[in-house]
């Protein structure tokens, strides 16, 4: 254990700071709560730069490691720690929330409240990537729902009160499903920590235990466990979201404030893909191995379906709503072909660190991107009186061309162009799956090219032809908004022409998930 307990102090500062604006910001004006809610946000950024820079990279322990004893009665232990793919998920929140605090000062009514929102769900995100037992992981993110939900319910468009009851109601549907999951696994272990489940999980001693402790009626242990896996995986798909379980995420996408999708779709479908990885892949192996097929088909649907419904949209926050599902389609396609890997040796190997390596850059890449075009894309429509419909604009490069060029390079980025950063994640991705699923891997290759029809087509109608005269006197990017640019413009490039800064952190866990999985010589 550390002696300093820096997790738990980057989960506190962000509650107590935004219980500070909550109850005492009414006094101040805009600009003095978003310039506070800012400090008490870089405060956690710089928490996470620390924990960067004391990440012992060679290593797949567990790092930074806190235990508490908690509620002894029942064998639950506060227990949260890093590995490189918390740690990724760590430097993503810490990276997004400042810019989504950024555009505080323009909400109304309440912009504190605001405020002090996204500082709760920074809270319930840190709470989720560093949880190692499943009671207070399960807290972190439920907590991460309500601040959402507010601030979609409160702050939103002119459908805001429906799509945040949707919202919740697929969100909270498919958490019921996890809990339930786990409650039966609990039941059946007496345990919640993760790592314990999982050992018990490759041991075969799991399914003893549910057979000797679930076991009911006639139903046998095999489809006991698939119901087990099918309810938290339901948790899962939803929070992603996959199809079919993705109809809340295009309105909710399009009727939350720009700032508040920036995080939706940057931050907290992230964690849908961290619980595959953390908790779904290592409990339930054989399940997911038996389901092979049907899971890889969800995945190739999702791929593929997302990126013909973006080209038909003609909003951009419904346009890249559908991409984001896309895009994380890819890192379930990756996930899930490992476990059919048909392949051994160091072949095998080196595929599947290909690929679990991907999707941890993924999962960061995207995140960085996507959440960089919903910022611009409420630049925009800060401009425009909340316009943000392609027909609404052409020829915007003639009298904004900053912002054309960061919109660019982040749209070309989205497309996966060799030297930004979503490309190496992709290419991994594919590379590895590959050599594992060849025809399912194929086939989604389609999204790709979708995907570059529905961004070149966002190019052509905004940017490009004749100007619209309404926006001749259209402002280019200012200096607070460069604040933001140039640090994003700066990740995208850097991480794209050096992905090895990212890779270094997170190989060794990948290598670690890839012998848990007995998918190593």
């Amino acid at each position: 254990m550390n002696s300093l307990p820096l997790i738990t102090l980057m989960t506190v500062i962000p509650l107590i700071g935004g219980g500070v604006l909550w109850c005492c910001g009414a006094a101040w004006n805009a600009n003095r709560s978003t310039k506070l809610s800012l400090g008490i946000s870089l405060l956690t950024l710089m928490g996470a730069i620390f924990l960067g820079l004391r990440f012992n990279t060679s290593s797949r322990d567990i790092q930074s490691f806190e235990r508490y004893s908690w509620i002894p009665s029942l064998n639950i232990d506060y227990v949260v720690g890093i590995d490189g793919l918390s740690l990724l998920m760590i430097a993503l929140t810490t990276l997004l929330i400042p810019v989504a605090l950024s555009t505080a000062h323009e909400v109304t009514p309440h912009p504190h409240r605001f405020a002090a929102l996204v500082l709760f769900l920074e809270a319930g995100l840190i709470g989720t990537f560093t949880a190692l037992n499943f009671f207070h992981w399960f807290l972190f993110w439920e907590i991460s729902l309500i601040p959402a939900f507010f601030l979609i319910r409160l702050w939103g468009g002119p459908q805001r009160s429906a799509a945040a009851i949707q919202f919740f109601i697929y969100t909270f549907v498919g958490s019921i499903g996890l809990l339930l999951s786990f409650l039966a696994l609990f039941a059946a272990t007496g345990i919640f920590d993760f790592a314990q489940l999982a050992d018990q999980a490759r041991s075969g001693e799991l399914m003893g235990n549910i057979a000797m402790n679930l076991g009911w009626a006639d139903i046998s242990i095999k489809l006991i466990g698939l119901i087990l896996f099918g309810l938290a995986f339901l948790g899962v798909a939803v929070k992603v979201p996959l199809y079919p379980f993705h109809t809340w995420l295009p309105t909710t996408y399009a009727e939350a404030p720009s700032a508040v999708t920036l995080l939706l779709t940057g931050l907290m479908s992230k964690m849908g893909v961290y619980a595959l990885l953390r908790l779904i892949l290592p409990i339930f192996p054989d399940q997911v191995a038996l389901m092979f097929t049907p899971l890889l088909i969800l995945s190739v649907g999702t791929i593929v379906l997302s990126a013909f419904a973006a080209c038909s949209q003609t909003d951009l926050k419904r346009i890249f709503a559908y991409s984001s599902i896309n895009h994380l389609g890819y890192c379930f396609l990756g996930t899930f072909a490992i476990m059919g890997a048909n392949v051994s040796g160091v072949a095998s190997t080196n595929d599947g660190a290909a690929v679990i390596n991907g999707v941890g850059l993924q999962m960061f890449n995207h995140g960085i991107v996507a959440g960089f075009i919903f910022y611009l894309i409420s630049r925009l429509e800060n401009r425009t009186g909340g316009l943000r419909g392609l027909t609404d604009f052409g020829g915007l490069r003639s009298v904004v061309p900053n912002y054309t060029t960061a919109m660019g390079i982040a749209l070309f980025a989205l497309l996966g162009l060799p030297g930004l950063n979503v490309f190496i994640g992709e290419f991994l991705i594919f590379k590895g799956s590959f050599a594992h699923v060849k025809w399912a891997t194929a086939i989604a290759t389609m999204g790709l090219l979708m995907t570059s029809v529905f961004i070149l087509n966002v190019v052509q109608k905004v940017f490009t032809g004749p100007l619209n005269p309404k926006w001749q006197a259209m402002p280019d990017l200012d200096r607070r908004e460069w604040w933001i640019v140039i640090p994003g413009l700066a990740i995208i490039l850097t991480t794209g022409i050096f992905p090895k800064i990212l890779l270094r952190f997170v190989n060794e866990t990948s290598l670690n998930l890839l012998v848990h999985l007995g998918r190593t010589p």
